[in-house]
């Protein structure tokens, strides 16, 4: 089974809005990081530049990892600068840490 990882970068006031969608898509887990940086949109009312964001990740099959990142977008999209980003990347193999077990379809999704 071919695995992808889709990370996004978002609001965190949207946050609970996109954990919402991903329940609504039964994404069967998710990890979410609170991380600070800049890009398209910075603070610069700060002297460091960065923004507070939230990182969402989720480890899923390559067929679902297109639907999953539309999700995100359209639970995090408000037309402003600094909305954020979304990623798909290629997973060579995720494996389960308890068993020592590469996951399969059936138990990784």
């Amino acid at each position: 089974m071919k695995f992808r990882k889709v990370t996004a970068i978002i609001r965190p006031d949207l946050l609970e809005q996109v954990e919402d969608r991903l329940k609504s898509l039964n994404v069967p887990g998710v990890s979410v990081t609170k991380i600070k940086g800049y890009g398209e949109y910075a603070n610069f009312f700060k002297s460091d530049w960065l923004c507070t964001h939230s990182r969402v990740e989720v480890f899923t099959s390559a067929d679902k990892a297109t639907e999953i990142a539309e999700g995100i977008m359209d639970a995090a999209h408000t037309g402003v600068e600094g909305d954020g980003i979304v990623a798909i990347l290629p997973v060579e193999a995720v494996y389960h840490i308890r068993t020592k077990q590469l996951c399969v379809e059936d138990v990784c999704g």
